[in-house]
C-alpha cells in the first residue's frame, strides 16, 4: 500500500467525496463528523473513514451500562467510503486498521462501535478487521411527516402527534464493536458473523479483497 497515505481531512473534503459515493447519502443529506481519516493517493483524496463521539448515549449505556457522563473513549465508525475506481486487493481494510491506529495513538480509544445497515450490506469490511458481533438491532419504526406538495420528511425531534403523515418501518443493523478496554463487559449477546450477500456496498461497488 505503499502509493496510499492517511492524514486527517476536514468535514468538508470527506462531504465532497461521500455526497457522490456512499450508499446513505441519498438517504441522509447530513452526516456527523469528528476524527475524519482521508485516504489520499497522488494528493487525491480517494477514502474517507469517519469516527465519532456517540450518537446515541443510550446505546453504550445499554451496551456497557455506562452513563451519558461516562462515555468518554467510546466511538462510533460513522462513514466509510472509498472511490470505486481503488481496485487495490484488501484496501478497505488496510485503510480501516491504520486509521483505527492513528485514532488510538492521538486519543483514548475503549470501544468503537460500527453499524453495517441490513438493507445495503453485512458488514465484511468489519469482519475482515476482527470487529465482534452482536447481532441486528431491535425492530423499529420512524415517523414520517407529510408535506403539503406530497412529499415525505423523516421526523427528526420534537411531538407528532396531531401531525399528518405515517410511521414506517426502519432497516434493522449489524451491529459490530471493537473493545480495547478490559474493564469494559458487553451486555449484549456476542454472535457468529452473518453470512448474507451485500446488496449495496460501502462505495456502491463489489468489496475487491474483502471477505
Amino acid at each position: 500500500m505503499k502509493k496510499f497515505e492517511i492524514q486527517k481531512i476536514s468535514k468538508q473534503e470527506c462531504e465532497t467525496l461521500l455526497k457522490k459515493y456512499h450508499y446513505l447519502s441519498k438517504i441522509n443529506k447530513g452526516f456527523r463528523a469528528g476524527w475524519n481519516m482521508g485516504l489520499t493517493q497522488k494528493n487525491e483524496i480517494v477514502g474517507v473513514c469517519i469516527f465519532h463521539s456517540p450518537s446515541a448515549p443510550e446505546t453504550f449505556n445499554g451496551c456497557f451500562g455506562l452513563k451519558r457522563n461516562d462515555q468518554d473513549g467510546l466511538f462510533e465508525l460513522g462513514r466509510l467510503c472509498i472511490l470505486p475506481t481503488i481496485k487495490e486487493k484488501n484496501i478497505l481494510s488496510w485503510f480501516v486498521g491504520r486509521s483505527i491506529k492513528i485514532l488510538r495513538k492521538e486519543t483514548t480509544v475503549r470501544a468503537i462501535l460500527s453499524y453495517a445497515d441490513s438493507d445495503f450490506h453485512c458488514g465484511y469490511i468489519y469482519q475482515a478487521t476482527n470487529f465482534d458481533y452482536y447481532g441486528l438491532t431491535k425492530k423499529k419504526a420512524d415517523f414520517w411527516f407529510e408535506n403539503p406538495d406530497g412529499s415525505f420528511t423523516k421526523h427528526q425531534r420534537g411531538a407528532v402527534k396531531g401531525r399528518k403523515g405515517e410511521w414506517r418501518p426502519r432497516g434493522q443493523k449489524h451491529r459490530y464493536m471493537l473493545t480495547y478496554d478490559k474493564d469494559l463487559i458487553c451486555k449484549w449477546e456476542r454472535k457468529s458473523y452473518p453470512k448474507t450477500e451485500n446488496k449495496a456496498p460501502l462505495n456502491n461497488t463489489t468489496l475487491k479483497g474483502v471477505k
